[in-house]
């Protein structure tokens, strides 16, 4: 989701947690290319073949995977086994092997049937063939946790210190135990600054006057003593 909001049109992209991190990675670029090219509407657009969401798609593709890399980086090891390459590249620039298989065929590295072949391969799959499971395993956890966001997080925690937002609250955003992140502000010296009251002398306080006839009268009409 990109939206656009307030009078100095704050942009706020979000993206749902998942155990396909390549496929975080391309939402983000796409949603960054509507950014970039002011793709912006009253109501959600839902049409993925539209013109406006095909031109996001190869927006994520050129950003994430830009074809002089891909170019380069066959060119270096030309004579590789065509998976392989396609292997190391998913790999190196953290991408679908649908988005390299495209990359491949457009600087000529591989043939229309190779990349219709190589489509329907999975980024696990590859992993586990060419040896990188635990690497992606790693990007799996990353891409499934719940990140707030910076700016909001550092501003809850500026609240913190000043007492002005509990740690609760900072739990809550950040989807941990309260207990937790207690713990991991005050191992690095951030607490909340202490509270002094402002006392002040009795007699600097000004003079009430306070007039209880009515009362009086009230307590008198119901018999209380």
């Amino acid at each position: 989701m990109t939206m656009r909001r307030g009078h100095y049109g704050t942009v706020y992209i979000a993206v749902a947690r998942t155990p396909n991190p390549m496929r975080q990675r391309s939402t983000l670029a796409h949603e960054l290319g509507h950014v970039v090219f002011d793709d912006w509407a009253d109501q959600p657009q839902l049409d993925s073949a539209s013109p406006t969401e095909s031109r996001a798609n190869a927006f994520a593709r050129h950003l994430l995977l830009p074809l002089q890399s891909v170019a380069d980086l066959t060119a270096a090891e030309s004579g590789h086994d065509h998976l392989a390459m396609l292997s190391k590249i998913v790999q190196r620039f953290q991408v679908s092997p649908a988005i390299a298989a495209i990359a491949l065929e457009q600087v000529g590295c591989i043939s229309t049937a190779d990349k219709a072949r190589f489509m329907s391969e999975t980024t696990p799959r590859l992993a586990a063939r060419f040896g990188w499971s635990d690497q992606y395993q790693a990007l799996q956890m990353e891409s499934n946790r719940r990140r707030a966001p910076q700016r909001l997080l550092t501003r809850a925690i500026s609240g913190y210190l000043q007492n002005a937002v509990s740690i609760r609250t900072i739990a809550t955003l950040r989807g941990l135990d309260a207990a937790v992140v207690e713990k991991e502000l005050s191992d690095a010296g951030l607490t909340p600054a202490e509270l002094v009251p402002a006392w002040v002398d009795p007699g600097d306080l000004p003079d009430v006057d306070v007039d209880l006839t009515e009362l009086d009268a009230d307590l008198g009409d119901s018999g209380i003593v």
